[in-house]
């Protein structure tokens, strides 16, 4: 029994210094750490540009940003047609468009990849989208979404270009607040 405890202790001591998790790195200068000159932070970057230079191309190519509405509410929709929630979502966003004509502008931003692009026209006619579609310009996404990349991700502008709401998901509880910001947003003269 005494050797048994014997080899169990040199064991364990092994086993409980071994399993440690390595050390931070530490900085030796002012200057952020970095692999490979890409800065390693938690925080996002800051953009290149204002948002409202920030924008997408229409599925007919037309390019916009979301300066050119100002003056409108819009919503900026990201989604995919394989995302559940997105199906959801659509009908409701077409209803808001049709009770807020066009005092409230809706941008549907696709994000499902090149492999998704090919059932998008069959979507939108299954759904009957009446709102514009178009695909994000990469900044734009980066900065809306940063790294939740969680969809659909709904944006409420008001009149100023200001950021107002943001939801993730959609249910009841979303639905009523996306409808609240954005007849907020309508009524604020």
């Amino acid at each position: 029994m005494k050797v048994f405890y014997f080899c169990l202790l040199p064991f364990a001591f092994c086993l409980l210094s071994a399993c440690r998790p390595a050390a931070a790195p530490i900085s030796i200068s002012n200057q952020p750490i970095s692999i490979n000159n890409v800065p390693q932070t938690n925080l996002p970057l800051p953009p290149t540009k204002n948002v409202e230079n920030l924008g997408w191309t229409r599925f007919g190519s037309q390019a916009e940003k979301l300066g050119d509405y100002r003056g409108k509410v819009v919503v900026l929709d990201f989604w995919a047609t394989y995302c559940p929630p997105c199906l959801e979502e659509i009908p409701h966003l077409n209803e808001l468009k049709n009770k807020y004509g066009d005092d409230l502008q809706i941008v549907g931003l696709h994000i499902g990849g090149e492999e998704d692009q090919a059932r998008v026209p069959e979507f939108v006619e299954r759904l009957k989208i009446n709102y514009i579609l178009a695909y994000p310009e990469d900044k734009l996404t980066n900065l809306l979404m940063g790294t939740n990349n969680a969809i659909p991700q709904t944006f409420v502008f008001d009149r100023s270009g200001k950021l107002t709401k943001k939801v993730i998901g959609f249910d009841n509880f979303i639905k009523a607040d996306l409808d609240e910001a954005i007849e907020q947003a309508v009524n604020k003269k």
